[in-house]
């Protein structure tokens, strides 16, 4: 595992910086989403719906890169590469609600649908490099 540098931490665990997501579609084709995420046990998380062509995509073992700007200074910014290390259903709610407090300073995540169901996914890193 990937070891980010300390001083890039703030990005993942304090700022509401997001990340652009780049994932590969079945046909080889990358996707790209801005998400917002933490970093617990120096695994990334990120949340989303099921169903959708994003949870597709991140299916166990497969590949993802993320590039977090810093919102003060879009200089400074951190890659990371690394592999989906599991998917649950299982605390994902709680995660999308930690999710909404530290980007939008609400208790719960505003835009659940009615019926949807939630998923956390933990990224492993494998490769960071940073500037700034």
């Amino acid at each position: 595992m990937a070891v980010i540098p300390e001083n890039f931490l703030d990005l993942l665990q304090q700022k509401k910086a997001f990340a652009h997501l780049a994932t590969i579609m079945r046909d080889g084709a990358p996707k790209l989403t801005p998400v917002g995420l933490d970093c617990t046990g120096g695994m990334i998380r990120v949340n989303h719906a099921k169903g959708s062509v994003k949870a597709r995509n991140l299916r166990e073992g497969a590949p993802v890169a993320l590039s977090i700007l810093d919102p003060d200074n879009p200089y400074r910014y951190i890659q990371i590469r690394g592999a989906v290390r599991r998917c649950v259903e299982e605390g994902a709610d709680r995660h999308i609600d930690s999710l909404a407090k530290k980007y939008l300073g609400k208790d719960k995540y505003p835009f659940a649908q009615p019926g949807e169901v939630r998923l956390m996914y933990e990224i492993e890193p494998r490769a960071a490099n940073a500037m700034g």
